[in-house]
């Protein structure tokens, strides 16, 4: 899908004063990194940025310029000019924040999941983008605005975290483009690229343990499969976010093409994530169960018990698999 709208946005933005950023619920770096560039960008045109994210900020993403800004909506904000959703594929995943679109005279989004439903006044959508964050930096281009040092460590997360730190194959030239520039603007690559892929948290590695502890494989080794509970974060004493990036694990081995975490959340749901290697595909998979995301890389969020849930996610991994 390709639907890439700079300029429209751009006219909404130069004609709003007081402007809400909203990123999507369980925040990474990309919607993170969208969030914080283009607030520095907005700063810099003499509008009154705001940061609203319904979740937590992950500590490893402490770093960002200005993401101490970043509140949970509460419904008693003033009006908005403006409402600019980045990296949100529906507008289930803005949780709480869908409170500031009747809020906002005018709402608009850029985003790169190709199974986004447009559901924004104006509508920024590149499903083919390897990031977000790519696309921010075309939207700070269509504003006139010249990327300083804090843009550059913004946008080199989105765009380094959510291509595996440019190692999928949603990789592309523009990627290299863009780094190339932000390099030209004092980049911090080895610090940042230490925090934000080799560096772990204690709790992260127990509950790393946890999950490769779980590991079973399916159909000869083409599907692995992991499982969290509640016992194991709390034993742990990890975070949702300790749990982010385990499922690679299982995509990792020799010979598996399609990898499942499932893991019980605080709010009684559980949490799917899916990984695929090339040419398989795991968004109709989660597009099946009401969920959503790339091709490679997809989650889902259901209701029910662990071993049930898993059991039917797995299921419908299997009749792909070997359809």
């Amino acid at each position: 899908m390709m639907s890439r709208n700079p300029d429209a946005i751009a006219r909404l933005i130069r004609d709003a004063q007081r402007i809400a950023i909203c990123s999507h619920i369980n925040p990474d770096g990309d919607t993170l990194g969208c969030a914080t560039a283009i607030r520095i960008a907005l700063l810099r045109m003499g509008k009154e940025p705001f940061l609203f994210c319904d979740g937590k900020v992950p500590d490893q993403l402490a770093f960002l310029p200005g993401i101490d800004e970043m509140r949970i909506p509460t419904g008693d904000e003033a009006p908005f000019d403006l409402m600019l959703a980045v990296d949100v594929s529906d507008i289930r995943r803005l949780g709480c924040c869908d409170q500031l679109i009747p809020k906002s005279r005018h709402t608009a989004q850029i985003d790169h999941h190709p199974t986004n439903p447009l559901f924004m006044e104006e509508n920024s959508v590149d499903g083919d983008a390897p990031a977000a964050c790519i696309l921010i930096r075309e939207q700070i281009a269509a504003l006139g605005i010249e990327i300083d040092r804090d843009m550059s460590i913004c946008l080199y997360t989105g765009i380094s975290t959510d291509t595996g730190n440019f190692a999928f194959a949603s990789t592309n030239a523009e990627c290299f483009q863009i780094m190339s520039e932000l390099m030209g603007k004092d980049l911090p690559l080895a610090k940042l690229n230490r925090i934000l892929f080799r560096e772990r948290a204690k709790p992260q590695v127990l509950l790393m343990g946890r999950a490769l502890n779980s590991l079973q494989y399916y159909e000869n080794g083409q599907i692995a499969a992991m499982k969290l509970t509640l016992r194991d974060f709390e034993e742990c004493e990890a975070l949702s976010e300790h749990a982010d990036t385990l499922v690679n694990f299982g995509l990792d081995t020799v010979g598996t093409r399609m990898a499942m975490l499932a893991r019980e959340a605080q709010d009684g749901s559980i949490k799917f994530s899916l990984r695929a290697k090339e040419p398989d595909c795991v968004s109709d998979i989660a597009q099946s169960f009401g969920g959503g995301g790339h091709p490679q890389a997809s989650g889902i969020t259901l209701y029910g018990k662990l071993d049930e849930t898993a059991g039917n996610v797995l299921d419908a991994m299997i009749r792909k698999l070997n359809g």
